[in-house]
């Protein structure tokens, strides 16, 4: 029986505190500023590499952006993560969350013969958690999100995806391939093995493919293929908050708390 081939999804981002919006062009500054893996796709580095510890699986990282995001995606390797795939292209800048998932679904095709796809369940500077169920859209396969753990079923066809609720959890049956979004903070993401860092570091290829390595539409990336555009940024207004103490039964607190609640209503 095969190994099973895991690719998982990972995005550079800007530390959160010093995320910056360019006032004319309104997309991210990435200049000057500090940048590391999503934290969400450490979550589910992690979840693939379990998976490997327990079933042999073969790890696949795939990211895309800039070439001076290698030397930051390389800790996937040090962490256990078999190989490092870069979709690097002028091209693909500007792209929205539709442009990024058909980049990234065109980098999983070219991959080929894909048993799972796991991804963070947002990013941390964009927050739109639309990228899981992009990828799912566009090469037709089932998903699954917001989960905290998986395990394979025997035979490795499909899997047993939990995700916890309150009060209790869930447990979903997928047949693989499938794409699954791993929860924000589901578990604590491992130390990087320092056995492997020299060669995760310095040694290991890095495949970069540029729009025509993965035969990308032109209209389907980077900014040609964003509809959703940017068209203003405006500062949040920020209130002075307030203390009220109310006295009295219960009854008549609770009229005072609903007359607040009206009067908040209306403003």
């Amino acid at each position: 029986m095969r190994e099973p081939h895991i690719v998982v999804c990972m995005k550079v981002v800007p530390k959160a505190e010093e995320i910056q919006v360019d006032p004319e062009t309104l997309l991210l500054k990435r200049e000057g500023a500090r940048s590391e893996i999503n934290p969400p796709d450490m979550n589910a580095l992690e979840v693939a590499l379990r998976l490997k510890d327990a079933h042999g699986a073969h790890v696949t990282v795939l990211s895309m952006g800039p070439p001076f995001f290698e030397p930051i995606l390389r800790m996937a390797l040090a962490m256990g993560a078999d190989d490092l795939h870069l979709l690097s292209d002028r091209a693909f800048a500007g792209a929205d969350t539709l442009a990024t998932t058909y980049t990234l679904a065109r980098g999983i095709e070219k991959l080929g013969d894909v048993g799972l796809i796991l991804c963070g369940e947002e990013s941390a500077d964009g927050a739109t958690g639309q990228v899981p169920a992009g990828i799912a859209a566009w090469l037709d396969l089932p998903q699954v999100t917001l989960i905290n753990s998986l395990e394979f079923e025997k035979g490795l066809r499909a899997l047993r995806a939990r995700r916890e609720i309150g009060g209790g959890y869930t447990i979903q049956r997928v047949h693989l391939p499938a794409v699954v979004s791993i929860k924000t903070a589901a578990n604590e993401p491992r130390f990087m093995d320092f056995r492997r860092k020299p060669w995760a570091m310095e040694q290991a290829e890095v495949v970069v493919w540029d729009r025509a390595s993965i035969d990308a539409d032109p209209a389907y990336i980077g900014l040609r293929g964003s509809p959703t555009v940017v068209v203003g940024l405006r500062e949040a207004e920020s209130r002075e908050r307030r203390q009220e103490r109310l006295d009295g039964p219960p009854e008549q607190i609770a009229h005072q708390l609903a007359e607040i609640l009206r009067l908040l209503l209306t403003e």
